[in-house]
């Protein structure tokens, strides 16, 4: 039975620390002392082109800037935006009949959904944990809405977290054979978490903002990963793992990401949402705000003037990175929050949120409509 309709009833949002500049990454997540000189003479460089290219004034980061010691996990921030997310929406975290927790990646037993479920108290739900990198968040959401929609959950959370700061502090590098690659996300991602909450409804007779659809595509299979480390399927002995530096988190940059980015008839992001736009018979004039899951503002800026095509105005576009960083796959549930908190919705205003992750070139998105 597919003809329940699913409400937002709530939303929420973590970001850990106090806001700290570009120009304190490095105090906080510590220098590369150990790295080549020709490392360290990269990254001075790299960091003026970062504070001009993504225009971030401020990031996060759950680590005590004084102690160095983390002040918070994947678990503790989810909670944390959870229990904002369920205040906001009235009900008692027993209300909740399924978790659907999103992560970029993970390495835990057991898995962080029943984690989540543990430190909120509820006694029995369904549970789901999807790692997709930036797309985990729009997977947990879709399940969510599907199970929804089908009957299998009346009360859903949906949640994703990112703890980048563990895997970009300077003790967790090999710093000896480090690359370029492997330290190009150092002044681009934030730690930080988000919640929703979803909920079957009979009809769209009560006001509220709706969700409309949601979507989930690869196009990666002929591509190769322009995000990766490099440990195999299986637990590597761990002093190996780190001689070998199979444990650095890289991305591709320049041309290697950008002859893979484009397709024949436009980027990979536009060719993605024009699918879902098509798919959905999607109404962009009714566009109120466009939640672009991107972590440079500049990237940003020139996916805008191409989805222009689609008939999407630019002055929908909607972004809160510069005043707290990009957190990776949670931005898109922080960057819903903000608009539910601070924004004003009418009848009929429509929010498009998608984004294109350059792991494997997956891509996902939603829509939703207030009423």
């Amino acid at each position: 039975m597919l003809n329940n309709t699913v409400k937002i009833i709530g939303s929420g949002a973590y970001l850990p620390g106090k806001k700290i500049t570009i120009h304190q990454v490095d105090d906080v997540l510590g220098r590369l002392d150990n790295a080549p000189k020709r490392i360290n003479k990269w990254l001075e460089r790299m960091r003026g082109l970062m504070d001009e290219l993504l225009e971030v004034d401020y990031y996060h980061y759950a680590i005590d800037p004084v102690t160095k010691e983390f002040t918070d996990d994947n678990i503790s921030m989810s909670v944390k935006a959870a229990k904002d997310a369920i205040n906001n929406a009235g009900i008692k975290a027993s209300d909740i009949d399924f978790i659907a927790y999103g992560s970029a990646h993970q390495d835990q037993m057991p898995t962080a959904s029943v984690r989540i479920q543990e430190e909120l108290g509820i006694d029995s739900c369904a549970e789901l944990s999807i790692h997709a990198n930036c797309t985990s968040a729009y997977k947990a959401f879709l399940t969510a809405y599907d199970f929804i929609r089908l009957g299998r959950a009346k009360t859903a959370l949906v949640l994703s977290s990112s703890m980048s700061s563990s895997e970009l502090r300077a003790s967790y590098y090999n710093q000896e054979i480090v690359k370029k690659e492997e330290l190009f996300l150092r002044y681009f991602l934030s730690d930080g978490a988000g919640a929703i909450i979803l909920q079957v409804q009979a009809d769209f007779s009560k006001p509220g903002l709706y969700v409309k659809n949601a979507h989930i595509e690869s196009v990666g299979g002929n591509k190769p990963a322009g995000m990766l480390n490099k440990r195999p399927a299986l637990y590597m002995n761990p002093k190996e793992e780190y001689e070998k530096g199979f444990h650095h988190l890289a991305q591709m940059f320049n041309e290697q990401l950008s002859d893979n980015f484009n397709e024949k008839n436009g980027s990979v992001f536009y060719n993605g949402l024009q699918r879902m736009i098509n798919l959905y018979d999607i109404d962009v004039s009714k566009l109120k705000y466009f939640q672009v899951n991107f972590p440079s503002k500049h990237i940003s800026e020139l996916i805008i003037e191409e989805c222009e095509k689609l008939g999407i105005n630019k002055n929908t576009l909607y972004t809160k990175m510069a005043s707290m960083g990009y957190a990776g796959p949670p931005m898109a549930f922080i960057c819903l929050h903000k608009i539910l908190s601070e924004e004003k919705l009418e009848k009929g205003d429509t929010i498009i949120s998608f984004v294109t992750e350059v792991s494997k070139f997956m891509q996902a998105g939603f829509t939703l409509e207030q009423y």
